[in-house]
């Protein structure tokens, strides 16, 4: 038993478990009381080197009964092998070696590395990541799938929902098969010169989504000096932030919007007798049909303004149309890196800043550099 389960990744070894679960769970989880969450609270960590916040987190765990989930397919990245280092030590420390182990639980290549070799070493318990799946393209692998498990997330109606991503998706006829139509799309943009693109949300259990999707496209296609830049719109936030520029800035962006159907929170605006601000007109009016109002509101003003503007229809946020998602996309980025004549499932431009990390940490007078 726990109180607490610690992910440790980063890139795709943590943001799809993480997209899930924000998208899934209640938006407050971990503060909601034992008895009104399905599971333990879940915090992550090995997806920077933030000293305050590793602090900060530890403090926060101190009086927590703790499991560790270490997702790490070599074992030796540096910043989820760092925190994997630090909490091997806070765990041992508090539950002795023997004890340590049996909390600890390690998603790492089913054959070889250096964290397999701890893991057998130690007797952690061990779920593969099959060789061929890459970490962007592991959502639906272990990687995502025990985190997702551990909030008591319905994973086998998740499973289905990809499941029928898959079938719906094998036509090979472009007019039946929509995730082509946004690979196609995607293509003829960006050969106009529309060489970014905005993943809108109007719904913020969608932000990890957008993390995700980001990861996806961005390590999918941008190499040789080519690629559609992958960047997050947040609304109605991001909105006041960025919605002049989008208005009326460079015409060298487009939008995709995931339009979401009803959540099921049936939340009305009351009328009140002073009406100060002057919305009594909405009152007996869910907040939802507000919602719909303000993305429909806004595609007309970006279309109006010449940004153009793709629309994704997602019927609910549950764990069905979460695999159905997470299949579409995969699906639809692969076909968009291989019309740009890109593979899609390399990343060797990664390395370079990966390497020089190393090099001035290997040489004692890096700091006066």
């Amino acid at each position: 038993q726990a109180g607490a389960f610690i992910l440790l990744g980063i890139g795709g070894s943590y943001l799809g478990a993480r997209a899930g679960l924000e998208m899934l769970q209640h938006s407050f989880y971990n503060e909601r009381p034992p008895g009104k969450r399905n599971g333990p609270r879940i915090y992550f960590a090995g997806h920077h080197l933030s000293a305050r916040y590793m602090n900060d987190l530890l403090e926060t765990l101190e009086d927590e009964e703790l499991c560790l989930n270490v997702v790490s397919k070599s074992g030796n990245t540096l910043e989820p092998a760092l925190a994997f280092r630090l909490f091997r030590v806070y765990m041992e420390r508090k539950y002795g070696r023997p004890g340590a182990g049996k909390r600890i639980y390690v998603t790492t290549d089913q054959k070889r590395g250096a964290l397999r070799e701890l893991a057998l070493r130690e007797g952690y318990e061990t779920f593969g990541i099959p060789a061929n799946i890459g970490g962007r393209y592991s959502v639906l692998t272990p990687v995502g799938l025990l985190p997702l498990a551990v909030a008591k997330i319905d994973i086998g109606t998740m499973l289905q929902g990809a499941r029928m991503a898959a079938l719906d998706l094998a036509k090979d006829c472009l007019e039946e098969n929509t995730c082509y139509q946004y690979a196609v799309w995607r293509h003829i943009l960006y050969a106009r010169g529309y060489w970014l693109e905005l993943l809108v949300n109007y719904e913020p259990r969608l932000f990890y989504f957008g993390e995700w999707f980001k990861q996806l496209f961005g390590e999918s296609e941008g190499k040789g000096g080519e690629g559609i830049f992958p960047a997050l719109l947040n609304c109605t936030t991001d909105l006041h932030s960025l919605g002049q520029y989008i208005q009326e800035g460079r015409r060298d962006l487009f939008e995709t919007v995931l339009d979401v159907g009803r959540s099921g929170a049936k939340l009305l605006v009351e009328a009140h007798p002073d009406d100060y601000e002057g919305l009594n007109y909405l009152a007996g009016r869910p907040f939802e049909d507000i919602n719909q109002a303000a993305l429909r509101g806004t595609v007309m003003a970006h279309v109006a303004g010449g940004i153009p503007n793709l629309r994704i229809i997602i019927p609910a946020l549950n764990p069905y149309y979460f695999g159905y998602m997470v299949y579409y996309f995969q699906k639809a980025c692969a076909m968009s890196a291989y019309l740009r004549g890109v593979n899609p499932f390399d990343q060797p431009g990664v390395e370079l800043y990966k390497t020089n990390i190393l090099a001035l940490l290997k040489n004692s007078t890096w700091g006066n550099a």
